[in-house]
């Protein structure tokens, strides 16, 4: 059993603040974990209540006669002491605080987070949060969270300081089909931060990339090692904000955090091998990319097309990023030399021409694909009267 089953894996879960409102949290949350089609145990916890969505209701953690995994914690800030105090006395595994009203609103909240932090460390329970919307995971399955829709199993994880980034990502999955193995709210980070759950991440034989949201690194020295060592397994996608003075701010306004030097996040990210990128679109075109496609050998890319200007836009673009452009070797350019037109231009990267029909595209392809020199290719097409996108694609 690993660390954190409790959180993605648990066998038992209670709702404590769960109610017969079908607008508060602790309806929705209720709700959302038993039509994610969870199939173990579920435990409304209301004082006030006997039954909840057809579901017995217990006074209190203590009160339920069998073992609870995972506490999703849905009551007002002034409560969630007390309530993870009752839940490490029975036992309980994991926490997920839902519940704001701590270190993002200052030294009062910060205090109250110091002592939660405390008392989940006494009683060894997992904590997530708080001031998050929660976890899900497609494979369990569970959708313990207040996020409106579950998302397709698939092998992303996405790791999300922002509840409003993991709901914005969510929705642009759902409208796209794309599947997800999980979703992780980390709010403010009390417990689990960016570096336990990409390491969880890679152990997790339901993903096979991870996205990240991130403000601010909660542990510098542990950051670099997990990610070091995760890049190495799989792609680790970032999107990093706060990268101006104003952002910066913003960050430290919203959950509490502590945004940091970007040269150095910048400087982090390449020694460990953690993509960056700067916009939604990028996360987005990136966690396609690589759930389709095998992760490249290595830095060396060779470009394939049918117009010059694309390729040499592909090229500056290639170099910047800071991948190369292959070189083939001597039997690659004589293959091309020998089947493709006099005017073609067969280094990288290689233009096949205006005039190029599918049987040309995949000629060149091939031939580059097979050079040992290669890692990966880069195909452009453009749109001509005598192209056959079909076909070529």
């Amino acid at each position: 059993m690993r660390a954190l089953d409790a959180i993605f894996r648990p066998q038992s879960i209670a709702v404590i603040g769960a109610s017969r409102n079908r607008e508060k949290l602790g309806n929705v949350i209720l709700r959302n974990i038993i039509g994610s089609g969870y199939g173990g145990a579920v435990f409304p916890v209301n004082p006030k209540e006997t039954e909840i969505e057809g579901l017995r209701a217990y006074p209190a953690v203590s009160a339920i006669e069998e073992p609870v995994d995972l506490a999703v914690v849905v009551v007002p800030a002034e409560r969630a002491l007390e309530v993870a105090r009752d839940c490490g006395k029975a036992g309980v595994k994991g926490l997920v605080v839902i519940t704001a009203g701590f270190r993002e609103i200052g030294k009062e909240g910060l205090a109250r987070e110091k002592e939660l932090v405390e008392i989940c460390r006494t009683h060894n329970m997992v904590l997530l949060g708080p001031n998050c919307v929660g976890v899900m995971d497609t494979h369990t399955p569970l959708n313990a969270s207040f996020a409106a829709g579950f998302p397709l199993r698939g092998e992303i994880a996405f790791i999300s300081q922002s509840g409003a980034m993991l709901v914005a990502i969510l929705d642009w999955s759902l409208k796209t089909g794309l599947g997800f193995s999980r979703f992780v709210s980390m709010g403010n980070k009390a417990g689990l931060d960016e570096a336990d759950l990409i390491a969880d991440a890679v152990e997790d034989p339901n993903t096979k990339v991870i996205l990240c949201y991130i403000e601010d690194v909660k542990n510098g020295e542990e950051f670099l090692r997990v990610t070091d060592e995760a890049t190495r397994e799989k792609p680790v996608i970032i999107l990093k904000s706060g990268t101006s003075q104003a952002g910066a701010q913003a960050a430290s306004s919203h959950t509490g955090a502590l945004a940091g030097s970007d040269l150095a996040y910048e400087t982090a990210f390449k020694q460990t091998g953690v993509i960056r990128v700067r916009t939604m679109s990028e996360l987005f075109d990136l966690a396609v990319v690589f759930t389709r496609q095998p992760v490249p050998r290595g830095s060396r890319v060779a470009v394939v097309t049918n117009a010059g200007g694309p390729g040499i836009v592909a090229t500056d673009s290639i170099e910047a990023g800071g991948l190369d452009m292959a070189r083939f070797n001597r039997e690659t350019i004589e293959a091309l030399r020998e089947k493709l037109p006099r005017e073609a231009n067969v280094f990288n990267p290689v233009d096949v021409l205006g005039d190029a029909r599918a049987e040309r595209f995949r000629f060149a392809l091939e031939r580059v694909l097979d050079d040992e020199n290669v890692d990966s290719v880069v195909v452009l097409l453009c749109p001509t009267a005598v192209a056959e996108p079909l076909e070529i694609a």
